[in-house]
């Protein structure tokens, strides 16, 4: 089993900074799905997922173009650990945020975290 854990979510005001980590682990993952890439989607209620940033093994990296640069998606190989680096939060950026991994670029969905949630308020 492949398992995804996020964590670093909470309640910031909007100008402020989050932090969110992805472990992954699991014999699966370890033996055939390291090399696979990862990222953060969001879902906030009523909308659809959406791909946040996505870093493959060699560090190529996906970013929304709505983030601004406002995001920093990095990735630790050898932790198979993810992080995102979330700067000057806006309102519409309160979601669930999930930690995925798999083979497809830019969009990696074979796998999926529980979710963390990041609240942004006034």
């Amino acid at each position: 089993q492949v398992q995804l854990v996020e964590s670093g979510g909470g309640l910031v005001q909007a100008g402020g900074s989050l932090r969110l980590s992805c472990a992954a682990s699991g014999r699966t993952f370890r033996d055939y799905f390291s090399m696979f890439g990862m990222g953060w989607y969001r879902q906030a209620p009523g909308k659809q997922r959406e791909l946040v940033a996505a870093i493959s093994k060699s560090g190529m990296t996906e970013y929304g173009d709505f983030e601004k640069g406002r995001f920093t998606i990095s990735r630790d190989n050898d932790k198979n650990t993810i992080s995102l680096q979330m700067n000057s939060l806006k309102l519409e950026d309160t979601a669930v945020y999930y930690c995925a991994a798999g083979s497809s670029w830019p969009a990696p969905s074979d796998y999926w975290g529980q979710g963390t949630q990041v609240t942004v308020s006034s």
